[in-house]
């Protein structure tokens, strides 16, 4: 059974994480990182780099060929087929994608994680109102996923990913479609998310963005760790 948060000080831990794909491709390549409870960290590297392995490492979307991985004390090694659903509900995963379910609701597209935990049918219109006030899409609640900007419906996406509460927050690319001033809009929201303490993952390409917000950066090639500066490093 999965130990109950709060845990240890890291959240996600990876130890010598190997990852190799049919056909011989090496995704990672003993990759070693932490990443503390509370903390903001940034994931960026060339097209290929490994970023999204590592991203769906953390919620067992895919499993390590070797090492190590631990999310909030668990070793993910240790968790069985049966048990993935109990740690994806501690995960809020963000696609670049958005992954809208077109023939709903925002209403009800947010509302998805809450009814597959179990939620009860009283609670869910509270707390679905209270993440999309969060995103500024209370007024759009009962639109169509395809008639949104892509800038509002990546907020739906986010919204969706954080009405759990989750520990975790993992955004893989989150706006990597949006202009410069949606995209700074969209990091916003993480950095508010984070400041409440949710560990927060990005996996970007955006170095610009990235400097300018001045969190911690893991920079990957080919697989491999090349550089981990803290917002300290950078000048």
């Amino acid at each position: 059974m999965l130990p109950a948060l709060p845990g240890p000080r890291e959240m996600i831990r990876f130890q010598g994480v190997s990852k190799r794909y049919p056909g011989g491709h090496d995704a990672l390549r003993r990759l070693d990182f932490q990443v503390g409870r509370g903390e903001l960290v940034f994931l960026t590297g060339h097209s290929g780099a490994g970023k999204s392995t590592v991203l769906r490492l953390i919620p067992l979307l895919e499993r390590p060929t070797s090492g190590r991985i631990t999310v909030a004390g668990v070793d993910l090694d240790r968790v069985g087929r049966r048990r993935i659903p109990v740690l994806r509900r501690r995960i809020g995963m963000i696609f670049q994608d958005h992954r809208l379910l077109p023939d709903r609701s925002v209403f009800d597209n947010v509302a998805l994680p809450l009814v597959i935990n179990g939620v009860s049918a009283r609670d869910i219109p509270r707390r679905v109102r209270a993440a999309l006030d969060k995103v500024g899409l209370l007024n759009r609640e009962r639109a169509s996923p395809v008639t949104l900007s892509g800038g509002e419906q990546q907020r739906v996406g986010i919204a969706r990913a954080v009405v759990t509460r989750p520990p975790i927050l993992l955004a893989d690319e989150p706006t990597g479609n949006l202009d410069p001033e949606l995209s700074a809009e969209i990091m916003g929201l993480f950095q508010q998310f984070n400041q409440v303490g949710v560990t927060t993952l990005i996996a970007s390409h955006d170095l610009t963005l990235i400097r300018r917000l001045r969190h911690r950066c893991l920079t990957l090639e080919q697989g491999a760790l090349t550089d981990d500066l803290s917002s300290g490093s950078r000048a």
